[in-house]
């Protein structure tokens, strides 16, 4: 769909979504002018940030892997994304075909492609609007309700998205309010942006993310740990993307230079 027909829907094409800016960065094509400039504008400054976004995503896929290995059969993804290669129904079901996954976004434009994505899919994969400023509105949504039981062990993702939640919005609570909620097994999947080894860069980047839809706040690592408070931690606990349980050799260079840190806590 080309940017005016967006338009015509009434989606604000004009302000950054960080969505599309995440999908720019992974080479997709589902993203604007806006999005594109600002996207360059933060490339010019970080350019590793390309990197970073790919390698989270494998990330993920080495997560969900891990987590259905382990017995889980139901995974809750906030704040999603665009969709592309790799997605967490496609990780899971390759493990556990029952798997359930329910996808969960604010963005209009992202639930538009995700729900076109899954015209097709299985029985075992819905997407929901929601909001992860409001957790609890998550939880009790019709499409999570209907989807899983909450009785048994879950997989709870938060994939670089709690670096979009401001202080103000308290992240903490919110992840606590998930934690509430997952019974005994259940892990949560976390990445988040720090910016302890790049402050300058940290710094302008995340001046431009102000003209976006949503800021981005950048934590150190030990704030980063705080939000798997009742969980603990498996190896190799909280690490640079390409540390958590790669898949060949270890990576070269420096891995600070991912930006993103990550990790999976099981909650017991």
């Amino acid at each position: 769909m080309v940017e005016e027909e967006w338009a015509r829907r009434g989606i604000d094409v004009n302000t950054p979504s960080v969505a599309r800016l995440y999908d720019y960065y992974l080479g997709g094509k589902d993203h604007f002018a806006a999005d594109r400039a600002a996207a360059e504008e933060i490339l010019s400054i970080a350019p590793e940030l390309r990197m970073a976004a790919r390698e989270n995503r494998a990330f993920l896929g080495r997560a969900v892997r891990f987590a259905a290995e382990a017995g889980i059969r139901q995974f809750l993804d906030i704040g999603t994304g665009l969709p592309t290669r790799g997605n967490v129904h496609e990780v899971a079901h390759q493990v556990a075909p029952d798997a359930r996954i329910a996808y969960v976004d604010n963005d209009p434009i992202v639930l538009v492609h995700a729900r076109a994505l899954l015209r097709d899919a299985r029985e075992q994969v819905t997407v929901a609007p929601g909001d992860l400023r409001q957790p609890e509105e998550i939880l009790k949504s019709p499409e999570v309700q209907h989807h899983f039981d909450f009785s048994a062990p879950m997989a709870v993702l938060l994939v670089a998205v709690m670096h979009f939640i401001t202080e103000s919005d308290d992240p903490r609570r919110i992840v606590a309010t998930l934690r509430d909620a997952m019974p005994s097994g259940s892990y949560l999947i976390l990445s988040h942006g720090t910016g302890e080894h790049r402050a300058e860069a940290a710094d302008r980047g995340t001046k431009v993310y102000e003209r976006a839809n949503s800021p981005l706040v950048l934590r150190p690592r030990q704030e980063i740990l705080d939000l798997f408070d009742g969980f603990e931690l498996v190896d190799p606990g909280l690490v640079w993307l390409p540390e958590w349980r790669p898949d060949g050799p270890p990576p070269h260079g420096d891995p600070s230079q991912e930006l993103i840190m990550c990790g999976v806590g099981k909650k017991v």
